[in-house]
């Protein structure tokens, strides 16, 4: 599954749009990590117990975004952003969407080609899978692809 922020994949055509897909879920910090980050508050810094919440949330959209995606016979998300709320005072909502797709990859010779997608349009390997995050994306001391 190829994702990507923009709205076409650069070496690939798009040959159908399969509508907007999602993966949403709503969470709240164990009151454990509430009194801890309570305390780490007062120091300032990072929240290293809400950093972890938002990024398993991300990681857990983006997994729901992707299985919706492969429902619908997808291959690529384009358009992918994520959204966050607040629901009360405890609650953090996170959802990930983007635009279903299915893509081909340009031959080389024709324009747009890339590297990859002409090495694909031979037969090569599929595109790496991708959890959706670049390293610089990996939360501390989380590998920074899956």
């Amino acid at each position: 599954m190829i994702i990507v922020t923009t709205n076409e994949v650069p070496g690939y055509r798009i040959d159908a749009v399969l509508g907007e897909v999602m993966g949403m879920t709503v969470r709240s910090a164990n009151i454990g990590a509430n009194f801890v980050a309570s305390f780490r508050s007062i120091g300032g810094g990072e929240v290293k117990e809400y950093t972890q919440l938002v990024y398993e949330s991300r990681q857990e959209v983006m997994h729901r975004m992707v299985q919706e995606a492969q429902r619908r016979g997808a291959n690529a998300v384009v358009g992918m952003r994520f959204d966050t709320g607040e629901i009360a005072a405890s609650f953090s909502e996170v959802c990930a969407y983007g635009t279903a797709v299915v893509v081909s990859p340009i031959p080389a010779g024709q324009p747009g080609a890339t590297a990859q997608s002409a090495h694909q349009a031979q037969g090569g390997a599929p595109a790496p899978q991708q959890g959706g995050h670049a390293p610089q994306d990996a939360a501390p001391d989380q590998p920074a692809w899956p």
